[in-house]
C-alpha cells in the first residue's frame, strides 16, 4: 500500500486533486511490491507528523515551509521539487506605499507588516525569518490600529493576498508581503493600487512546492516513486492527473541551490517557532 497524505481544511476538494495522480503512480510501482493506493488527510502539521512517524503516510505534497516542519517533526525527507504552472522557484517581495518613507527591510523597526496566514511559506515563514535575521523582533498586534514597540516589528495575518495589498494601500499596515507571482497578479494586487506601491525588498528564490516522503521508507520504493514522478511529465497518460494535482507541470530533482534554500527555510522555521510562536 502507498499512502499519499495532505494537510487539508477541505478534504473532499483535495481528495479529487490527489486521486488521479495516485491512480497513475500505483500500477507503475508493482515491481517494488505496491499493489494499492490510499489517501489520508490530516487537520494540521502535528497530525501529519504523527502519521509520518507511525508510517501511516508515505508521501506528502507540501510547500517548502511546511515541508521543513514535517522534516523537523517526523524525519520526513524532500524527494522532488514540484513545478506548478511552469514555475518551480519563486521569491517573496516586501512592498510599501511609495510615500511611506520605507526603502528597505531595515526601515521596518517600529512599523507593522501584514502576513497571510500562519502556514504560508511565501507570506509568513520566509519573510518572518528574513525580518528576524535583521535583528528585528516580531510581535503580534491586536488589530491594525495597534502599534508595535519602537524597536520591534508588529505583524498581523490578513488571510488573503488582496487583503494584504488593500491594507498597505489604505495605510492600515506599513508593509505587505507575498510571492512575486501573487505580486504580478492583478486579482491579488489591483492595477488601481500598483502606482502607489513599491517593492522595498525581495528574498532569494526557493522551491515553490515539494514532494516529501517519510523517513524509513524502503529505499527501493522511494527510488521507484522518484523515477515514476520524474518521468510523468513525458507521458501523455499523466497529463490530466498532473493538471489535477495543483496544476503540476513536472517534478524536478533537488539541486544544490534548492537544497541550500531549503536549509535556510528550515533554520528560519525553527527560529520562528522558538522566538515568535
Amino acid at each position: 500500500m502507498l499512502v499519499l497524505g495532505r494537510i487539508s481544511d477541505d478534504p473532499k476538494a483535495h481528495y479529487e486533486q490527489l486521486k488521479p495522480l495516485l491512480d497513475y503512480v500505483v500500477p507503475r510501482m508493482a515491481n517494488v511490491g505496491i499493489r494499492e493506493g490510499r489517501i489520508l488527510m490530516a487537520h494540521d502539521v502535528q497530525q501529519m507528523n504523527s502519521y509520518l512517524r507511525r508510517g501511516r503516510v508515505d508521501w506528502v505534497t507540501e510547500t517548502a515551509g511546511t515541508g521543513m516542519l514535517l522534516q523537523q517533526g517526523s524525519g520526513a525527507k524532500p524527494l522532488l521539487i514540484t513545478e506548478r504552472d511552469g514555475v518551480s522557484q519563486y521569491t517573496t517581495v516586501f512592498f510599501a506605499r511609495r510615500d511611506s518613507g520605507i526603502r528597505s527591510i531595515d526601515d521596518l523597526r517600529g512599523r507593522s507588516v501584514a502576513f497571510q496566514n500562519p502556514y504560508s511559506t511565501s507570506a509568513y515563514y520566509v519573510p518572518a525569518a528574513d525580518v528576524l535575521d535583521r535583528g528585528l523582533p516580531l510581535e503580534i498586534l491586536l488589530s491594525p490600529m495597534d502599534r508595535p514597540a519602537p524597536d520591534g516589528v508588529g505583524y498581523l495575518f490578513a488571510r488573503t493576498e488582496l487583503n494584504i495589498a488593500t491594507w498597505v494601500h489604505k495605510r492600515l499596515v506599513d508593509v505587505g508581503v507575498m510571492s512575486n507571482l501573487d505580486w504580478q497578479n492583478p486579482q491579488r494586487v489591483p492595477l488601481a493600487f500598483r502606482a502607489d506601491l513599491v517593492i522595498v525588498h525581495e528574498t532569494p528564490s526557493y522551491p515553490r512546492a515539494l514532494e516529501m516522503v517519510r523517513g524509513g521508507m524502503d529505499p527501493k520504493v522511494e527510488a521507484r516513486l522518484r523515477e515514476v514522478l520524474v518521468e510523468a511529465s513525458k507521458d501523455p497518460d499523466a497529463r490530466e492527473a498532473l493538471l489535477q494535482f495543483f496544476k503540476t507541470t513536472r517534478f524536478l530533482p533537488i539541486d544544490a541551490n534548492s537544497e541550500h534554500a531549503l536549509e535556510r527555510i528550515g533554520s528560519g522555521v525553527k527560529r520562528i517557532r522558538a522566538e515568535v510562536e
